[in-house]
């Protein structure tokens, strides 16, 4: 258990705040980090100390084991650390794909010598890390995918196209599904490696509606992968990626697309709308509005801490992250309608002295949100995965 040695939890707690208070600069606070910025920002010297303190500690990914610099804790003690992180206004800077999809995944499918290659650099925030899935022709239906890998006897030869390719602008590695059998669909595809300075690997961004864009175009020209950077079985690609999609679901329910920060409905609607005489907002219907979206997020937080701890008693996530990803990122789409409408034309601004940069941020996280229920499947392929393999309903005729 780290270097903390008792199973007490109250013990531990007053380990952790103390640890927190000592390591997290205070300029620091209330400044949270995002799992895709719009645009990318050079770190500070106070943000490189942060994240190799938690690199150092393996706090960044508090549950993963110690032979990789994880923390080797249990998930009550990373909920602790958690606790103790927002009781201060500090954040976990060991974040993004690496983190939430890539990591769990490698640790279940990769060989020992993957995991020694690509895990501590993960666990110390080091490499940032995309995901070659999508392709102008597989979206949704994924397993379509076109892009080639041709086996040239000690490597491959990759060559094709991907495409919302997040981060890979600035992305030094990327996990990547490519075609290794073009006789079969699902078995003929392969979860390969590769870094983004390779040969042949050209990016292109894409901008959107919300500005800037972590969003990509990839082009793999002749671009070379080892054939030691082949995850789980040539052609067993696919149940890889399956499980890829579990963890970004999982993540992506609660990521993203929640216009305001972190402040509270209630708040927001008092300072921009008003209050009656008795204290409430006066129109009633918003106020109902509002309470709802509260109580909303609540459940639902306490319902994805739930299914947190079921999917650790029970070696992984399951299917039931369709339903939290469908559920989290309607709620987060309503919460930022939520807030633009209570700001009102201060909620619409896009530059300019006359707006707050918490103003800024919403209408950008309110455009920016419309996209969580689109990627990491849509809400109707979650919708499809319910109804088979929770439901047990037949595929309709």
């Amino acid at each position: 258990m780290a270097d903390f040695g008792g199973s007490d939890l109250d013990a531990f707690r007053t380990e952790a705040r103390d640890w927190i208070e000592a390591n997290f600069p205070k300029s620091l606070k209330g400044k949270g980090g995002m799992m895709m910025r719009e645009e990318r920002t050079e770190p500070t010297p106070d943000m490189d100390a942060w994240r190799k303190a938690m690199g150092e500690k393996g706090w960044g990914v508090p549950t993963w084991p110690t032979q990789y610099g994880g923390g080797g804790l249990t998930p009550a003690h990373a909920r602790i650390i958690q606790q103790e992180l927002g009781r201060v206004g500090a954040y976990n800077p060991i974040g993004g794909m690496g983190v939430m999809m890539f990591g769990p995944t490698l640790l279940e499918y990769g060989t020992e010598a993957q995991k020694q290659q690509h895990i501590p650099p993960i666990v110390r925030g080091e490499l940032q890390w995309c995901q070659g899935f999508s392709e102008p022709g597989a979206g949704s239906d994924l397993a379509s995918l076109q892009t080639r890998a041709e086996d040239m006897g000690d490597h491959y030869i990759v060559n094709g196209q991907k495409i919302w390719t997040s981060g890979a602008q600035w992305a030094q590695w990327c996990f990547c599904l490519v075609r290794t059998d073009t006789t079969k669909k699902h078995e003929g595809i392969s979860f390969v490696l590769f870094p983004m300075d390779t040969p042949g690997v050209e990016v292109r961004p894409i901008p959107l509606i919300a500005g800037n864009s972590p969003f990509c175009e990839t082009f793999l020209t002749n671009v070379r992968v080892e054939k030691d950077q082949v995850v789980g079985p040539v052609n067993g690609g696919w149940t890889v990626a399956k499980r890829l999609l579990q963890h970004e679901r999982s993540g992506l329910s609660g990521a993203g697309g929640g216009g305001g920060g972190g402040r509270s409905l209630v708040k927001l609607a008092k300072e921009y709308v008003g209050t009656d005489e008795a204290g409430r907002l006066a129109d009633s219907d918003l106020r109902t509005r509002v309470i709802m979206n509260e109580i909303d997020g609540r459940a639902f937080q306490l319902t994805a801490l739930r299914a947190m701890a079921e999917s650790k008693a029970n070696a992984g996530p399951s299917a039931a992250t369709s339903i939290m990803k469908n559920a989290g990122t309607r709620w987060m789409q309503d919460r930022a309608e939520l807030t633009i409408e209570l700001m009102g034309h201060q909620g619409l601004g896009w530059e300019g002295d006359d707006f707050t940069a918490e103003e800024l941020a919403a209408v950008r996280g309110w455009l920016g949100g419309k996209a969580t229920t689109i990627y990491g499947g849509s809400q109707e392929v979650q919708n499809n995965i319910i109804s088979k393999r929770i439901l047990g309903l037949p595929d309709p005729k």
